[in-house]
Order: structure tokens, then sequence, then C-alpha cells
């Protein structure tokens, strides 16, 4: 049989994506200024980031990554157990640690890799890892690669999680979940599942990159919601790329769990540490975070705001009282027709479509920031209204 060609397997592939109008090219941003982008030399309203509470172009956050960088240059010179750990990461690390009321904080360069670390340390062949169905990509990438056997439950169903943990007694386990779901932006029934964890003896996980910062007081996330802490949920990674408007992730532990992480998950021990300047940036987004309360004032506002006109407008948006605001349109080419309308209108919305999400659930995922203005949302509505109106669902086949 003869050896098969990356070049043919390639093609292939693009052409069944095409036919599915499943193609991702990137789109590049050549300038930006709060909710403004500028895309192939047009201004955009973006409406589909993550910088939920404006954080992202922040004077005092420029000026902290700015300073940093002037006095400890651009990058930390090698891995953080060889000569990478700075200072500055570790001045972060403790800070993080004693606002959530952790022993230990660990600072990585992403939340995907901080996902796969977690996994890889602390599961192995012979344990369980018991899952939300509709988890981020990294958290269930980290369970198959970790070869402990993953089952997925479906979304938000605690019995069902609960009888997934019971089915098998032997090796460790762990229950891991997101703190708000990134293409829905529900939230998990984190107190149920702590209970669930508690009785079947499962560490539970919990990945709040879209609930830290924006929900509960001082901005506490999805974990003070549900009136949980340190002994509910052992281990809390807290992505930094969203409210806080930067780079990185910090996982939050135990002195033992963090510490085992730190001194043997691969893509820590084999990663260049993150520059000390996006520790120090991270610092002072933190700082405003917790003291500047009226950004989530605001966001709240403007989510509800947004919210009001979808009903009266009767525009399909899902149960979401987070930032994330899901426009559901089902079919792929209904989602990218509807993209374009508003791209036309000068709104920057994305089409999300699988393997993001399940087949059959394209969408427009629209994100609220702070950086807004009420009139920014009222705008997006008409335009959404006009945009989905005009682009019918399919007839079916």
């Amino acid at each position: 049989m003869p050896r098969i060609r990356f070049a043919d397997r390639i093609a292939l592939a693009r052409a069944e994506r095409a036919a599915r109008d499943a193609l991702r090219p990137r789109r590049m941003i050549e300038g930006r200024e709060g909710a403004r982008v500028l895309v192939d030399g047009r201004p955009l309203v973006n409406f589909c980031g993550n910088d939920y509470l404006g954080l992202g172009q922040h004077l005092d956050v420029v000026a902290a990554l700015q300073e940093a960088a002037a006095w400890h240059g651009v990058g930390s010179t090698g891995s953080a157990l060889v000569c990478g750990h700075h200072a500055e990461h570790a001045a972060f690390e403790n800070e993080m640690a004693q606002w959530l009321g952790y022993e230990r904080g660990l600072f990585f360069g992403s939340g995907y890799q901080a996902n796969l670390a977690v996994m890889q340390s602390l599961l192995a062949d012979g344990d369980l890892c018991v899952q939300d169905k509709l988890n981020h990509a990294c958290l269930l990438d980290g369970a198959r690669l970790s070869g402990a056997e993953l089952k997925r439950y479906p979304h938000g169903d605690v019995e069902a999680a609960m009888r997934q943990l019971m089915s098998r007694r032997e090796g460790a386990a762990m229950l891991a979940t997101d703190g708000v779901f990134s293409m829905d932006g529900d939230q998990a029934p984190l107190a149920d599942l702590a209970l669930v964890a508690r009785t079947q003896d499962a560490l539970l996980y919990v990945d709040d990159a879209h609930g830290i910062g924006v929900l509960g007081p001082e901005g506490r996330g999805s974990l003070a919601v549900a009136g949980l802490g340190a002994r509910e949920v052992p281990l809390l990674l807290l992505p930094l790329g969203k409210a806080f408007g930067g780079q990185g992730a910090m996982l939050l532990g135990s002195e033992a769990l963090v510490g085992h992480v730190a001194e043997t998950a691969r893509p820590y021990l084999f990663s260049t540490a993150p520059a000390p300047a996006m520790a120090a940036a991270m610092r002072a987004s933190l700082k405003l975070v917790r003291k500047e309360a009226w950004r989530r004032a605001k966001l709240m506002s403007l989510v509800m705001r947004f919210r009001r006109g979808a009903a009266a407008r009767g525009l399909p948006v899902q149960e979401s009282f987070t930032p994330i605001q899901p426009v559901v349109l089902g079919d792929n080419a209904r989602a990218l027709a509807a993209s374009k309308a508003l791209e036309a209108a000068g709104y920057l919305v994305a089409a999300i479509r699988p393997p993001t999400v399940p087949e059959g659930q394209a969408r427009l995922r629209i994100t609220l920031s702070t950086d807004h203005a009420e009139a920014d949302v009222d705008g997006l509505l008409e335009a959404l209204a006009r945009a989905v109106n005009d682009t019918p669902q399919p007839l079916p086949a």
C-alpha cells in the first residue's frame, strides 16, 4: 500500500472544511483603542474580545509592563527551575494566593500550558478524570495526554458526574470543570460539584478563566459566587488573558499540590518562564480588579441592557448573565453570513463554528466590555436584528 502524502491529506481536509463552511482564516488587527479596532483599514467596534474590564490598555498596566521591561528585559532567560524564576514572578504568585486564600501560586505562560501541566503531573494510568462535556479544549487535552481514563458528563449534569465517579473506585480521581463556560457563558454548578467531589473522594479542579475578575466581590470569581474556597476546591486555575487584560495563568493550591506540579510537570519544566514584565503588569491589573468595582458594575449594566434589547427584538440569545452572550444560529453558513453583515454595519463579531462548539450550534459569540458604551450596545442590537432576520434558517435537507 503506498504511503500517504501530507500534501494530499492536507488538500483533502481543506476541501472538506470548505464544503462545510468551516474554514478559519485569521483576521489581522492593525490597531486598537479600547473597544475600537482597525481591520483591513476600516474601524470596527469589537464585540468578540475577552478584555472584559478594559484593562488591556490601562495606563497603569502598560506603565508597569514598560518599567519592568526596562529594568529586567523582555525575557526570563530560562525555565523557572533553571534561572527563569524572577522576583516579579514570586511577588505576583504570593499576591494572588493571599488574595484568594490559597497557600501557593504558580505562574504559567498560558492557561493551555497550565492545564496540560496539572493533568500530566497529577494523573496517571489507572486514574479517572471526570469532566463537563463543554469544558475548554485544554482541560480535555490535558486529561487525554495524562493517560488517565477520561469520562465526560452532559453539560451541568451533577448526577451524571457522580455516577461517573462511582463507576470506578480504583486509582485517583479528579473532577474538572470550567467556572464559566467560554462559548455558552453560563456558570458551572460549583457548590453541587464540590459536594460530589467530597463524597467521592475526588479532587475538584476549576478553571475560572471567564469568571475571575468579573464575578463576585472584588472580582474573586466563580468560587466566591458559590461560597467556596481552598478547602472545597483544592486546585484553581486563573488564566489572565480575559478580565486581567494580559497573558499567562495562575495556578493556586496547597503547598504540596502546587509544589508537586512545579517539580514534575513537563510543560512547566521544559518551557521558558514568562517574562518578568508580564508578571509586573498582571500585578498592576490585580490592584485595579480589586479596587475599581465600578468596572464590574458597568459591565453587568451593559450585559442586562443587551439582554433586554435582545429579548425585545426576539433574538435567539442563550441564558447567560456573564459578558459572554451567545446568539446560536445553528448553521455554519448562516453564522458566517450574519457575521459578515455585522461587519458591514461596523461591528466585529466572529462566527464560532465546530469543532469549537458542537455540530449544529454555530453561533455569534458576543462579548461585552467596560470599554463599550451604551450606544455601542444599542447599535449592535439594531444591526444584529437585521443580520439575523436577513439570514434565515436553511430548509431541512
